[in-house]
């Protein structure tokens, strides 16, 4: 079994020779290409983990390699092979993404050190990815807390799309946690080095926004007293995130679709455009189709946002996360008020589970944060919890026992009645699940069942 796959690109026959012979003995898997453009053409055959490549060559020289490798590669690192007095070329190189150099003349000790340092690299990419892939399965993704159905399709999708530059619309209801979207797409991804920027359209008055975004330059207005960049030129590199977008301004949409197109700004004051490298992730509760429709928002600006769409779903629609949220919110506010061991009570936990959250989870979290800080003692107890939770006259975990006019989500409800039903049956099984499951007339198989499409049990692996 090879040690893994090396190309080597290099215009001078006897060095590919030569490296092509050692890079074998040592336990590699190795090609070899005479020009850029060959090597290129060998990567989209089959992508190696290394590329070793020349920096001076006809046509395609080795910058453009490590661009042609880094833009569909990102994965494959690439060590510069440079003559001596020509390092400063290879160190810029460095900053463009190759992961090291070596001089000419060169001895194979040094180039096993760095070759045996990539692949190091590259064991601990791939380890990391089945880390982060195990945390998402058993707890979310990034800050992100839940496992149900629907959310595992929000983590399947932004995995997938985390290390590309593609924009991003990030949709669904106020509360569902769209900032933390995009956070997670940025600092899950290959740009989690740079800076993440982030703005709300809507809470910038409008003669303020463009600066804002752009930048300005000292003496554009009254009080601009020095130079600001402005977001787009501070996130260079990394991800800016344009929050409540469905609020900006139709003039400054303007300028955002040209700052999207021509990856430049000019700061408000400016002559000079500066040149920018920004992921953009954009966020709103609106009917954005229906803005455009009304002319209240850029068609052309939304397809460029719409490359990729992540639809956000309501708290009400995934309720099998709520014990877990329950959970992840206690610890943390637990740790802040200094109550570490605080936990929440049956009877709470009933009462939050019939609640039909219209504010989603940042109105679970503000419900927990008051619960934690209103209890006497180590246990949440209803009346600790927001009124509006309870419900009327402490009627705890109420159920609506006719259809409103407005109608009713009849699956949540049903699923927030079992969900109080069974916790209530543990809670007096002391935790026992075969003798919650007499308790509830049920079998054992089926209480497990049941607990996995909630999401309070792990589904059994199997080999």
């Amino acid at each position: 079994m090879s040690k893994g796959k090396v190309l080597v690109v290099d215009d001078d026959r006897s060095l590919r020779q030569f490296l092509s012979i050692w890079l074998k003995r040592e336990g590699y898997a190795v090609r070899a290409a005479a020009s850029g453009r060959d090597g290129l053409h060998e990567m989209t055959r089959d992508p190696a983990d290394v590329v070793l490549t020349d920096l001076t060559m006809e046509g395609i020289d080795g910058m453009g390699v490590l661009t042609g490798v880094k833009e569909h590669w990102p994965d494959t690192e690439v060590v510069m092979i440079t003559a001596y007095g020509t390092t400063e070329n290879a160190v810029q190189a460095m900053r463009h993404g190759a992961y090291d150099y070596i001089t000419k003349p060169f001895n194979v000790d040094e180039l096993k050190l760095v070759l045996d340092k990539c692949f190091e690299k590259q064991a601990m990419r791939t380890e990391n990815t089945a880390l982060r892939r195990l945390l998402v399965d058993r707890f979310g993704y990034g800050s992100m807390v839940g496992r149900s159905a629907p959310m595992a399709a929000v983590y399947d999708l932004m995995d997938r799309v985390k290390d590309t530059p593609v924009s991003v619309l990030v949709t669904g209801e106020s509360g569902t946690g769209k900032e933390l979207v995009a956070r997670a797409l940025h600092y899950e991804g290959e740009r989690r080095e740079a800076p993440f920027r982030s703005i709300n359209c809507g809470a910038i008055p409008e003669n303020l926004i463009e600066s804002e975004l752009f930048g300005y330059k000292k003496g554009a207005f009254t009080g601009a007293n020095k130079d600001h960049p402005g977001l787009f030129a501070s996130a260079d590199g990394g991800t800016l995130f344009l929050d409540e977008i469905g609020e900006m301004p139709l003039a400054t949409q303007v300028k955002v679709l040209r700052a999207l197109q021509e990856r430049k700004v000019r700061p408000v004051g400016g002559s000079e455009e500066v040149s920018v490298d920004v992921r953009l992730v954009a966020a709103t509760n609106r009917d954005l189709p229906a803005e455009v429709a009304a002319g209240r928002f850029r068609e052309d600006l939304y397809y460029r946002l719409n490359v990729v769409t992540i639809a956000l779903p309501a708290l009400r629609e995934r309720l099998g996360d709520l014990p877990m949220l329950v959970e992840h919110f206690v610890e943390k506010y637990g740790e802040q008020f200094g109550r570490p061991g605080i936990s929440v009570g049956a009877e709470a936990l009933r009462a939050l589970a019939g609640h039909t959250w219209p504010g989603n989870v940042r109105e679970l979290e503000n419900a927990v944060q008051r619960g934690v800080a209103l209890s006497r003692g180590d246990v949440v107890t209803p009346d600790a919890l927001p009124p509006e939770v309870v419900g009327p006259a402490g009627d705890v975990g109420a159920l609506p026992s006719s259809v409103p006019p407005e109608g009713m989500d009849l699956d949540g409800a049903l699923e927030r009645y079992e969900l109080m039903l069974i916790e209530s049956a543990l809670e007096v099984s002391g935790g026992v699940k075969t003798e919650a499951a007499k308790l509830l007339r049920i079998t054992f198989r089926s209480l497990r069942y049941r607990l996995q499409k909630i999401g309070i049990e792990e589904p059994p692996t199997r080999g």
